[in-house]
C-alpha cells in the first residue's frame, strides 16, 4: 500500500506541547508508519516566523525523509488590539491532499484540527483510505466522527515513538516553538 503523510506542523507542536507533554521522534513516527505500508511521500506544513530559529528542526526533518512546505506568518490584529502570528496551511494540505490523490492509496493525516472534516469525507467517496493521528483532547469532535476505526491515539503509542532526550547530539532536535499565539483556547468543538 502507497502512504502519503500530511503533517500540520503547528497543530502537530501545539498537540505534544500542551496536550501530550512530551516529544515525538519524528523519525521514529516514519518509521511506524511504514509498518502500514510504503511511504512514497511526507510533507510537514509549517508557518515560519524570521524572528525564531526552527532551521535546525526543519533540517532534519527533510534529512529523514520530509519535504517542508512553509508559509510565512502574518500578524493580525484582534479586536482587543493584541497581535496574534498565523499562518494557516489547511488549503495547502488539502490541495495536496487531492492534487497528489493519483500517487497514493492512504493519506495519513496528523493533526486534530476539525477543518479537515470535509476533506476526509471526500477522500472516504473518492475510495482512499486514510488514517488521522492525533490525540484525545486536542483532535476535533467532527474529525472522530469520520475517522471512526480509521483514528491513532499517539498516546498509545508513546513508548514507540517517544523521543529519548538522552540523546541530543545526533537525534531530532526539540522543535522550535510554531510562533502562533493562541488568543484564547480552542474553541468548544474541540472535544
Amino acid at each position: 500500500m502507497r502512504i502519503a503523510v500530511f503533517v500540520d506542523g503547528a497543530n502537530f507542536f501545539y498537540l505534544q506541547k500542551n496536550c501530550l507533554r512530551w516529544w515525538i521522534d519524528s523519525k521514529k513516527l516514519l518509521d511506524h508508519i511504514a509498518t502500514r505500508g510504503e511511504v512514497v511521500d511526507a510533507t510537514y506544513y509549517v508557518g515560519v516566523d524570521s524572528t525564531k530559529n526552527q532551521d535546525d528542526y526543519l533540517k532534519f526533518l527533510m534529512n529523514i525523509g520530509f519535504s517542508i512546505e512553509r508559509k510565512d506568518l502574518k500578524t493580525i490584529i484582534q479586536e482587543d488590539g493584541t497581535e496574534k502570528k498565523k499562518a494557516n496551511l489547511d488549503i495547502e494540505i488539502v490541495l495536496d491532499m487531492f492534487n497528489t490523490i493519483e500517487n497514493y492509496d492512504m493519506a495519513i493525516l496528523v493533526s486534530g484540527d476539525g477543518d479537515f472534516e470535509r476533506p476526509l469525507k471526500l477522500l472516504k467517496a473518492r475510495g482512499r483510505k486514510f488514517l488521522v493521528m492525533s490525540s484525545q483532547g486536542f483532535v476535533a469532535k467532527e474529525i472522530r466522527e469520520v475517522a471512526g476505526m480509521h483514528y491513532v491515539d499517539f498516546q498509545s503509542l508513546r513508548d514507540c515513538l517517544e523521543k529519548d532526550q538522552r540523546w541530543v547530539s545526533d537525534r531530532e532536535p526539540t522543535p522550535a516553538p510554531v510562533p502562533i499565539i493562541p488568543s484564547a483556547p480552542p474553541s468548544p468543538r474541540w472535544a
